[in-house]
């Protein structure tokens, strides 16, 4: 009698395994989700918007939620679910083009160092260090303050505070993984440094760079809309939550919606990207999960 063959074993790849512990954390999907509903919103403003953001009508100024307002307006009579969705695109702009920058600039920062080591890692850890000294609101104050209130210099504060956080955890495993195996035989074929660094490194050290990515998203969401809410943001009266909720704040007992929908919709931007942030720390980290 002929015994039958074992299944074969298909293996799963390390990719497709952290991809389903990641989407199996039933926090994530509503992180997921949260992220996406804010997103598109942002993205379909000009479509959804009921009203034009900066269009100012003084006759119904103040009005509370109801009717062709469901938001209300504000003391210029500007509606105020028109001008959440269209400030969405300023917060998610900024967090991401600043976050993407940060990762690419303080990512090459510490990948060099760590890689060369020597007295010149010591040197640029200790510029990080003076970096991180800093709060990152106080630094993007700073930063802001110098350069005047503009988009792009409310990018170049924040993407400044996250650089130095970004340059200690791309550092910290170039340090191990430069002494690696595979790391020697790159050297012993006459791989050039940047093609070690950048083809052979930096693969493996990506999961952590983009979890700290999310993470630090959410912190520059709340970095936009603190430097808004204290006028050094975008200018008026391009809106922005942070600036709708200083608004909000000056007229807090006559209409305390002004300031209680944007809050409400930075904390649900910056609920998702934790929750997707934490999803992917835990799909990622080796000392989090039993394989």
């Amino acid at each position: 009698m002929t015994r039958a063959a074992a299944p074969a074993v298909v293996p799963v790849s390390p990719l497709r395994r952290a991809a389903a512990r990641f989407l199996a954390n039933p926090t994530t999907g509503i992180g997921i989700i949260l992220c996406v509903l804010v997103a598109l919103s942002a993205i379909l403003a000009p479509l959804i918007a009921p009203h034009d953001p900066i269009e100012q009508n003084v006759v119904e100024q103040l009005r509370p939620p109801g009717g062709d307002h469901p938001l209300g307006t504000d003391y210029f009579g500007r509606d105020v679910l028109s001008r959440i969705l269209w400030g969405g695109r300023i917060s998610l702009i900024v967090s991401l083009t600043a976050i993407a920058a940060a990762i690419a600039i303080g990512g090459a920062i510490g990948m060099i160092s760590g890689y060369v080591g020597g007295r010149f890692d010591t040197f640029v850890m200790q510029v990080m260090d003076v970096l991180l000294s800093f709060p990152s609101l106080i630094l993007g104050l700073i930063v802001v303050a110098l350069l005047g209130p503009d988009l792009v210099n409310l990018v170049v504060a924040i993407g400044l505070t996250a650089i130095a956080p970004f340059a200690r955890i791309a550092r910290a495993p170039v340090l191990a993984l430069k002494e690696r195996a595979f790391v020697e035989a790159g050297r012993a074929l006459g791989y050039s440094h940047a093609r070690i660094l950048f083809v052979h490194i930096l693969p493996n050290i990506l999961s952590e760079v983009l979890v700290m990515g999310s993470l630090w998203m959410a912190t520059a969401v709340r970095t936009e809309a603190s430097l808004s809410f204290i006028g050094l943001g975008v200018k008026p009266p391009t809106p922005t939550w942070g600036g709708m909720m200083r608004d909000g704040f000056e007229n807090i007992l006559d209409a305390p919606w002004l300031a209680i929908f944007p809050g409400i919709a930075i904390l649900l931007l910056v609920l998702g990207l934790n929750m997707v942030g934490d999803g992917l720390r835990d799909a990622t980290d080796p000392k989090l999960r039993a394989e």
